[in-house]
């Protein structure tokens, strides 16, 4: 395939993807935005108003870029992960890899689609925000980096858990018991210094909280984690889930009947 072809092909893959969750916008666009309103109200207004302060802000205001990013991981990987599942139950992903179209092509197409979502969805929610919080962003480089790299690497993430899912009940799994502990002990609704040593030290194993951290220093200019630090560990997870994905197409395994 020359460059033309590639580029057909991967926008083709893209407006598929947007054009799935756009058709059917009350199911995959609006039940999120529901639920992070239903944090900002409970969580920052009537918990955040006992609770005062965390590390010296409001809290509602130090909750809110957790919430945000919370929304942005969620919807990222809830897309890629049906989506890809979806193509593959109905063989549809077979065609493609069988086709000229090269794997990396097919991986970026899929994975850019449920950024797309990720964005959307974290883009509204932000706005929805300005109602709650105030907000002077400290640092407009830094934001939009952090997101785009998290909302890559849970794309990656959905896209690597669709591959080994054997039924519609295991796409389901990880979002249970592996992402929803890693977001709630991921920093969106404390600071570490809370922790203590030990605690704290055992947080640093979640990437969740990295992203978080470096969301809310974008956002209101204060972190518990080295801001290089931070997007050097979220870099290094995203390179590691896309070689891991690119290779799982190539060899086909779990693809292929």
């Amino acid at each position: 395939m020359d460059n033309t072809q590639k580029w057909i092909a991967f926008s083709t893959i893209v407006r598929r993807e947007i054009h799935r969750f756009m058709r059917i916008w009350p199911q995959t666009l609006v039940p999120p935005i529901i639920t992070i309103v239903l944090y900002f109200v409970i969580f920052g207004r009537l918990i955040g108003s006992r609770i005062g302060e965390m590390a010296e802000l409001p809290y509602i205001q130090f909750v809110a870029p957790g919430l945000i990013m919370m929304s942005v991981i969620t919807n990222s990987y809830s897309n890629v992960v049906s989506s890809f599942y979806g193509s593959k139950f109905q063989r549809n992903i077979e065609e493609l890899l069988v086709s000229p179209t090269p794997n990396w092509i097919i991986l970026l197409g899929y994975v850019v689609g449920g950024m797309a979502r990720g964005l959307g969805v974290g883009a509204m929610v932000t706005l929805l925000s300005l109602y709650f919080a105030d907000f002077s962003l400290h640092s407009l480089p830094i934001t939009i980096g952090i997101v785009l790299m998290t909302s890559l690497m849970f794309s990656l993430a959905g896209l690597i858990n669709a591959i080994f899912a054997g039924s519609f009940d295991d796409i389901s799994i990880i979002p249970t018991f592996v992402l929803t502990p890693l977001i709630y002990l991921g920093g969106v609704f404390y600071s570490i210094d809370l922790l203590g040593d030990f605690w704290g030290s055992v947080s640093l194993i979640n990437p969740i909280l990295y992203m978080v951290n470096a969301f809310r220093y974008g956002m209101v200019g204060i972190t518990d984690i080295d801001i290089t630090y931070s997007f050097a560990m979220v870099g290094l997870f995203s390179v590691v889930l896309f070689a891991a994905a690119l290779q799982m197409l190539e060899k086909g395994s779990r693809l292929r009947s």
